[in-house]
C-alpha cells in the first residue's frame, strides 16, 4: 500500500509547473531514451559525466527538490551495485591488490568505474522522467509513438485500475480500523491476523476481476473489439520543445567530436574503459 500510495504522490509531483514539465510527452520520452542509449553503448568516462551535469541541470529547471531525486537514485542504485561490486575481481590484467586469491585488475576495475557511472547516469535519466511525466503523459506518449495498441490498452487500463485499486484498498482499510484491526497488534493471534490479511487480498482479487468485467462490458456496448483504434490527443510541438532536444543532440554530436578527434587531452575520461 506504502508503495502505490507513493506513486501516486510521484504522479502528483509530475504534474507540476515549470519549463520541463510544460515540454511535450514524446520530448521528454524520446530525450531519456536518447540519453540512456548513448551512455549504455559509450566507453568513454566522459560521456556519462556530462550527460549527468546536463541531467542534473534539467533537474534544477524543472524546480524537483534535489533531495528527493537522490533519495529514490539512492534506493534504485542497489540493484545495479550487487553487479558492479564484482567486476574488479573477475576480469584479467594487471593486478593492482591481491589477497590470497582475491585480486583486483586495472581492467575490472575500470570497467566497474564505467558500469556505475552508466547506472547512475540512466536512473537519473529515469527519475527526471517520472518526476516531470505523470503516468498517463507517459503512456500517451507511447501511443502516440506507434506502440502496438494492444500493449497500450494494457497500460492505459493499468494506470487507471492503480488508483481504483488504491480508493478500494483505502477503504476496506478504513473498514478495518473501524473495527480496530491493527495488523501489527499483539493482542490478537498471529494466524488470525495472517487469516485476516488473506481474506482482504481474496477481496481484492474478486473487486478487481468484478470491476475488469464491468469495464470490458462498458467498453463492448461502446464498439470496441481488436480491430478498433485508440483516441490519441493530437499536441502541436512548441518552440521549447525543440530548444530542448536540438540542445541535447548538440551536446551528443559535440562529445562524439571531442572523444575521436581530442581523446589524449582527456586524459582518463577519454580512455576506452570498456572491454575488448
Amino acid at each position: 500500500m506504502a508503495n502505490i500510495i507513493k506513486a501516486l504522490d510521484l504522479d502528483e509531483l509530475a504534474s507540476g509547473d515549470s519549463p520541463i514539465h510544460n515540454l511535450e510527452g514524446r520530448i521528454k520520452l524520446i530525450s531519456t531514451i536518447l540519453i540512456i542509449v548513448y551512455c549504455v553503448f559509450a566507453s568513454n568516462l566522459i560521456v556519462p559525466i556530462v550527460l549527468e551535469i546536463y541531467l542534473l541541470i534539467v533537474l534544477y529547471l524543472s524546480k524537483v527538490s534535489f533531495a528527493n531525486a537522490f533519495k529514490r537514485i539512492l534506493l534504485l542504485l542497489p540493484f545495479g551495485i550487487f553487479i558492479i561490486i564484482f567486476q574488479p575481481f573477475i576480469h584479467p590484467g594487471t593486478v593492482l591488490w591481491r589477497y590470497s586469491w582475491l585480486t583486483i585488475t586495472d581492467v575490472g576495475l575500470n570497467f566497474g568505474i564505467l558500469l556505475l557511472a552508466r547506472l547512475i547516469v540512466t536512473l537519473t535519466a529515469v527519475v527526471v522522467l517520472s518526476s516531470t511525466s505523470p503516468i498517463n503523459q507517459v503512456v500517451s506518449s507511447l501511443r502516440k509513438l506507434k506502440m502496438p495498441k494492444d500493449f497500450a490498452m494494457i497500460l492505459s487500463i493499468m494506470v487507471r485500475f492503480l488508483f481504483v485499486f488504491t480508493d478500494e484498498l483505502e477503504i476496506i482499510r478504513k473498514s478495518q480500523k473501524s473495527r480496530n484491526f491493527n495488523i501489527h497488534s499483539k493482542l490478537t493471534p498471529y494466524k488470525w491476523r495472517l487469516r485476516q490479511v488473506g481474506y482482504t487480498i481474496a477481496i481484492m482479487f474478486l473487486k478487481s476481476y468484478e470491476q475488469g468485467e464491468r469495464t470490458y462490458q462498458s467498453m463492448i456496448s461502446r464498439g470496441y473489439n481488436e480491430n478498433s483504434n485508440l483516441f490519441n490527443e493530437k499536441e502541436k510541438l512548441e518552440r521549447n520543445d525543440y530548444i530542448y532536444i536540438i540542445s541535447l543532440i548538440i551536446i551528443l554530436i559535440i562529445l562524439t567530436i571531442i572523444i575521436f578527434v581530442f581523446p589524449e587531452k582527456l586524459g582518463y575520461l577519454g580512455k576506452s574503459l570498456a572491454l575488448k
